[in-house]
């Protein structure tokens, strides 16, 4: 075992990050790893312990987790993980392989054992499904037309649909039951007197929505102990601010629903 220490040394950190992935638990991961190691240097040959090569423990790996029972991942709350368990596991295995580690379409061909073309369309199907799960339909609640034509210009350039604009609370209501938006960007004074944080506490109550204020009266959040219902983007915003608040929506993990 000590010679192939080095070799072995090298590849844990790999190992560990698509064991965790593969896995979908830290923990889990872990385990996986120490018997794929176990294993692996009682046939060092079979496994490329002396070529130093790494791709046949992803398939060692791969083996060890199939037989464990149902070879799924563990469920997770983040919008990434679960898109990703979505896919069949061929092609969620290809995603990982190419995305997360870094290998070619052959090298990751070859550790699903099976031909290279198969491997590119299990690839390009995989990307297509989870860049339609991550897409977000998004209502905008903004009451300046202006403002709410280039926040949803913002949303579309990122690929995501606006699937309503509503300049009042009953209008947003009224979206939510009819478009089932997943994101939600609001000023938090509305036409007609209305309150952004309202809608908000509505959205959460009825979807565990994700929301994003922007506004330039941060202060009314304050007052109206709203600050843990969304990020905050303060107006004048930048183009750059929307975005990264979109983004990071996008991959946070669901909200809890308020009762």
């Amino acid at each position: 075992m000590r010679v192939y220490a080095r070799q072995l040394y090298d590849h844990l950190p790999y190992l560990r990050r698509y064991a965790r992935a593969l896995t979908g638990a830290t923990e889990r991961g872990d385990d996986l790893v120490t018997r794929c190691v176990e294993v692996a240097v009682m046939a060092p040959s079979r496994f490329g312990l002396e070529a130093g090569a790494r791709v046949p423990l992803y398939a060692l790996l791969n083996l060890l987790f199939d037989e464990d029972g149902d070879g799924l991942p563990t469920p997770s709350p983040h919008p990434i993980e679960r898109a990703l368990a979505s896919l069949p596991e061929g092609e969620r295995r290809m995603y990982l392989l190419i995305t997360l580690e870094g290998l070619t379409v052959p090298e990751a061909a070859q550790v699903l054992q099976i031909p290279a073309p198969e491997g590119h369309d299990r690839l390009t199907v995989a990307r297509d499904k989870v860049r339609n799960a991550l897409t977000q339909r998004v209502l905008v609640v903004e009451d300046n037309p202006i403002l709410a034509m280039e926040i949803g210009s913002l949303v579309t350039d990122m690929g995501h649909v606006v699937c309503g604009t509503a300049n009042n609370e009953q209008e947003a209501l009224e979206l939510l039951e009819a478009e089932k938006p997943t994101l939600a960007l609001l000023d938090v004074r509305l036409a007609d007197g209305g309150s952004g944080v309202e809608v908000a506490r509505r959205l959460r109550q009825k979807r565990a929505m994700r929301t994003i204020f922007v506004t330039a009266f941060d202060g009314d959040l304050e007052e109206a102990d709203a600050r843990h219902l969304g990020q905050i983007v303060r107006k004048p915003f930048t183009n750059e601010a929307i975005q990264a608040a979109i983004s990071r929506a996008v991959f946070m993990p669901s909200p809890v629903a308020l009762a």
